[in-house]
């Protein structure tokens, strides 16, 4: 079992405007909704690998219970505590304008409370000791503590289980002070953090205490380092519909080779040929398993060196 956790799960909304004039109405011509959050689409890329996994969320009013129903139907198991307030819709704007197109609009979503910590707490706990992986990724709504990922490192080092966060901001920065298992940082969190820092450089300061690390730049591809290994994946693909959920998929498709205790090649490989085949799909954050395994002996390796 995989227990993925979305603390701040969302809508994710595609809407289609053909014209937009300032200070005057504007009709939306079409609708198109998926359950969101990075876990969500972790977990939803994990449920067409054919990996059982629960997914643990902070869930609000009737857009919480859309997104657990849409994810049930998925074969999904749903765990988590309900907060007040509505989970966010997260709008994509498609249009012809040029300027327009891909813009977002998203909302603030509900407020996590002093009160509601304990609880998400014991929930997590219960969660996690039932699992063999634990994927951690995504923000958390206005009000959770800047180290809640932090805080649920120390949980998994006590009851000895792996986890794999994906976060930014202040939350990454509290969870980089602590030694766990895995990690994926993106191009925007290696500019944010490191400066721009050389690849090897980062991953020779972060392996001491990191035993899998994840560094994604777009259409560069993977640097993957796994318990002294560290290998670069990347594959070609001819066209690229949407690259919404792409990390997320990726990390999916880690975390399912390591539960399934493949080699760092085969990792690396699942996790690139998942991120791509999310760009195979205008639906957003959502992969195709015969996308994935087309893509899999596509997948190019290229061992790089590492200096400990």
């Amino acid at each position: 079992m995989i227990l993925s956790v979305c603390p701040n799960p969302s809508i994710d909304t595609y809407a289609w405007l053909d014209t937009i004039e300032s200070g005057l109405p504007n009709r939306i011509s079409e609708l198109k909704q998926y359950p969101g959050g990075k876990a969500t689409h972790i977990a939803m890329a994990l449920s067409e690998l054919k990996q059982e996994n629960t997914l643990l969320g902070n869930w609000a009013g009737t857009s919480g219970t859309w997104i657990k129903q849409e994810c049930q139907l998925r074969d999904i198991n749903i765990s988590g505590i309900e907060l007040e307030g509505q989970n966010r819709k997260c709008y994509t704007f498609r249009s012809p304008i040029s300027s327009f197109n891909n813009t977002e609009l998203l909302e603030p979503g509900p407020t996590f409370k002093e009160e509601d910590w304990n609880p998400f707490l014991e929930i997590f706990k219960t969660e996690a000791s039932k699992s063999s992986l634990i994927c951690v990724s995504g923000s958390w709504p206005k009000g959770a503590p800047e180290d809640a990922y932090s805080k649920l490192i120390d949980i998994c080092n006590t009851i000895d289980k792996r986890i794999i966060i994906d976060c930014s901001g202040a939350q990454l920065k509290n969870a980089l002070t602590k030694s766990f298992f895995g990690i994926h940082i993106n191009e925007d969190e290696l500019k944010s953090i490191y400066n721009n820092a050389p690849i090897e450089a980062i991953v020779k300061e972060l392996s001491p205490k990191i035993n899998l690390i994840a560094i994604t730049k777009g259409k560069e591809g993977l640097w993957l380092y796994y318990n002294g290994k560290f290998v670069h994946a990347n594959v070609v693909i001819d066209q690229v519909i949407s690259t919404v959920g792409s990390g997320d998929c990726l990390t999916a498709g880690i975390a399912y080779a390591v539960n399934n205790n493949m080699n760092i090649e085969d990792i690396a490989k699942y996790g690139v040929a998942c991120g791509a085949a999310n760009c195979l799909n205008e639906d957003l954050g959502i992969l195709k398993l015969e996308d994935v395994e087309n893509l899999l002996p596509k997948v190019k390796i290229k061992e790089n060196t590492y200096a400990a």
